[in-house]
């Protein structure tokens, strides 16, 4: 007989912990169940780790061009072992954190890999052994993506690495082949060049970080190939060989490029494939992303999914706002009164791509706007134009606002600067309040902070 419950939430990503704690507030018998780590992606294989390991890339980065600034030092060496294990320290210490909540055991953490049998029933397959049959008139699905594995000859036999095998690694490798141009391949490409690496970044398409307009793109990889990353676009891989010690990707242009480790890198895929969604009637895409409407509710009433399950921004302010969404549809129910409700449909998206600079993202791109057949403005301005950039020796990158060119209401940015992320989330609150960009460019922003960039953009318009 399977155990009754009012809510049960399948995985324990950003979206899932706070929601089952809130659930629980609200007087629900709630089970989370998880098998894997508890945290998700983010704390456990993404975010925390990956940025601990950008900060000690950064550190010898700065140690190796502190000459710059009149600061000599000796031989500069990266002891990647002592990296990891800092890294697996502050991962340790966010996911004990995120376990306290289960300490009452409510909600009830149940640890194994859970399928449906029914709409509303779940069967798990315990960890500690056996199987577990549970139901609920709410289900929440926030499984999460794994990485992508493309279908390429002799990929299957090579030693080739993921992002969470790249982070484990005890020694810099010799010369690190990157097969992808996005977000992970860029950080981890700049990373592990200023570790000692050798890094050759293979992409298909016609950039990196295809998704972004052409001049941030060809920014970025100027700033890439300025830290001495090779960068192969337009080039598809066909074949990946291995043998004595190398790694070798044949691309469709009769070109080789062979390095000691591969790291693959070409997008994600939903963990849906277990869930056997076919015996609840959950749709899904042509990718396996579980379709959702705008209050992330899927085809099946009672059934929601959140996170990067459902598609969409895969990213963990945006798995956090979908918690967001259904804490305040399903539980708060205090939108406009109660007459409302929260939806996808409402927010901004937001991006930071941690590499140096830092490339933050809000709204629109000009190619975007452009097609949305807006009249617009764009303000573009170099980093060299920015007094404490030039005084901190960081000045590359470039600012990039576009504008509507009747309210003035700025409709995004592309800020690749130092602190470039905290930049954009300025212009993301100016964004939120509907200001026009000329209440920053007379903003009294304090000297001589970067703030004092959103002075400055305003007159960069492009004619």
């Amino acid at each position: 007989m399977a155990d009754q419950y009012d809510v049960l939430i399948l995985g324990s990503g950003q979206a899932g912990n706070p929601l089952s704690s809130d659930f629980v507030k609200a007087g629900k018998r709630v089970a989370l169940i998880e098998r894997a780590e508890v945290a998700g992606t983010c704390i456990n294989y993404g975010c925390t780790p990956t940025k601990t390991m950008v900060a000690s890339a950064q550190r010898a980065w700065q140690a190796h061009h502190a000459a710059e600034l009149g600061i000599e030092l000796g031989a500069v060496r990266v002891n990647l072992e002592q990296v990891r294990a800092r890294k697996r320290k502050i991962v340790e210490q966010f996911r004990r954190s995120n376990e306290e909540r289960f300490a009452s055991g409510q909600p009830e953490l149940v640890r194994g890999e859970a399928r449906f049998v029914a709409p509303k029933e779940i069967a798990v397959a315990l960890k500690s052994g056996g199987e577990r049959r549970m139901t609920a008139e709410t289900i929440v699905i926030n499984t999460g993506d794994h990485p992508t594995v493309p279908k390429l000859e002799g990929l299957s036999d090579a030693p080739f690495l993921d992002n969470v095998s790249l982070m484990e690694l005890g020694a810099v490798p010799k010369h690190l082949l990157i097969l992808g141009g996005g977000y992970e391949a860029v950080e981890f490409g700049q990373m592990f060049r200023r570790f000692g690496s050798e890094v050759s970044l293979i992409e298909r398409g016609k950039h990196v970080l295809s998704r972004e307009d052409a001049d941030i793109s060809e920014a970025i990889e100027a700033v890439l190939r300025e830290d001495g990353l090779t960068i192969e676009t337009g080039a598809k891989a066909v074949r990946v060989e291995s043998g004595q010690g190398l790694v070798t990707v044949h691309l469709e242009s009769g070109k080789s490029i062979s390095g000691s480790h591969l790291f693959v890198a070409v997008g994600r895929s939903p963990n849906t494939k277990e869930l056997n969604l076919e015996a609840a009637g959950v749709q899904t895409d042509g990718k396996g992303y579980i379709k959702v409407d705008d209050e992330l509710r899927t085809n099946v009433p009672g059934i929601y999914a959140v996170g990067d399950v459902k598609g969409g921004p895969a990213f963990t302010h945006v798995s956090y706002d979908d918690y967001r969404i259904l804490r305040d549809n399903l539980i708060l129910n205090t939108v406009s009164g109660g007459k409302g409700k929260r939806k996808t449909s409402d927010r901004t998206t937001v991006y930071v791509v941690y590499m140096d600079p830092q490339l933050g993202r809000v709204g629109m791109t000009e190619a975007e706007a452009r097609k949305s057949g807006r009249k617009i403005k764009v303000a573009r301005m170099p980093v060299t134009s920015i007094a404490r950039a030039t005084e901190m020796g960081e000045t590359r990158g470039v600012l990039k606002a576009v504008v509507d060119a009747g309210t003035e209401e700025i409709l995004g940015a592309a800020i690749l600067a130092p602190e470039g992320g905290e930049l954009m989330s300025m212009i993301e609150l100016a964004m939120m309040g509907k200001l026009r960009y000329s209440v920053l460019q007379d903003a009294v922003f304090a000297h001589p902070a970067y703030a004092e960039s959103l002075n400055t953009l305003w007159g960069h318009f492009e004619k």
